[in-house]
């Protein structure tokens, strides 16, 4: 199964809290979204928001999450007793949802860091004419100060091993340098998830990238938990020059 189906540390789980900076000047959209070096199909932007509302790969389909795109019960359901649930988040920053309110409070919080130009959460589907099922949840949490982009994701058991996290991956690491005007890209995982691990590798890899090292302490769970976390990143140079020599 791959990896990162249990996480890079998806941050936009709506249970940590946020440090909310100045949302700076749009960055400049005028690269198209269809050249060379882009590693999505297709993206739909509104013009007054920082993020697509819909990103296409080849396989994938990252739809923003919110209210209008998702159901209140069929999320709760996914993400409070959905197969193999506790395996799901084992090791990510969120703990099965107990409640409906969790859940409704979770899509709030997501809505309001991409309305803030905090962060994107997209909900992922597969491009698939004979099913539009949810398979998982991906995130880009930004930090405009330090012009870093974090990544994060979780697959519903059942998706696990189809590549799928590399692909989402892909989409957002060409979104973030090539529409965000971003610098770094940065990733982490558990020590202790090797199939993470092995995927976040493969990626990072293959986008030019490095493992930096283990952050003692990196971060905390829902339930208070300090963890050491592996850390990878990704400039931008690093990222044209891996690109130029495909």
């Amino acid at each position: 199964m791959d990896a990162t189906q249990r996480s890079d540390q998806f941050r936009g789980s709506g249970h940590s809290s946020v440090t909310r900076r100045p949302v700076p000047v749009a960055p400049s959209f005028l690269r198209s979204s269809h050249s060379p070096s882009s590693r999505y199909q297709h993206i739909d932007m509104d013009h007054d928001t920082l993020f697509p509302t819909r990103i296409e790969t080849d396989r994938l389909l990252l739809e923003r999450l919110c209210h209008d795109n998702v159901g209140l019960q069929e999320y709760y359901r996914i993400c409070s007793n959905d197969e193999a649930i506790d395996e799901v988040t084992e090791y990510v920053t969120w703990s099965p949802h107990e409640t409906l309110k969790e859940t409704k409070e979770y899509i709030d919080t997501v809505e309001s860091e991409w309305n803030d130009g905090d962060g994107a959460s997209y909900l992922i589907r597969p491009v698939s004419p004979d099913t539009d099922e949810i398979v998982g949840a991906a995130g880009l949490s930004i930090d405009w100060d330090r012009r870093a982009g974090t990544l994060g994701t979780w697959l519903r058991k059942p998706y696990w091993g189809r590549g799928y996290s590399g692909e989402r991956a892909t989409a957002l690491i060409s979104l973030a340098f090539e529409q965000l005007d971003l610098d770094v890209i940065e990733v982490s995982h558990h020590p202790d998830n090797d199939k993470s691990q092995r995927a976040i590798e493969k990626y990072i890899e293959a986008h030019g990238g490095r493992r930096d090292g283990v952050l003692r302490n990196g971060l905390v769970y829902q339930d208070g938990t300090v963890v050491d976390i592996a850390h990878y990143s990704i400039t931008r140079d690093e990222y044209r020059e891996a690109a130029e020599t495909e």
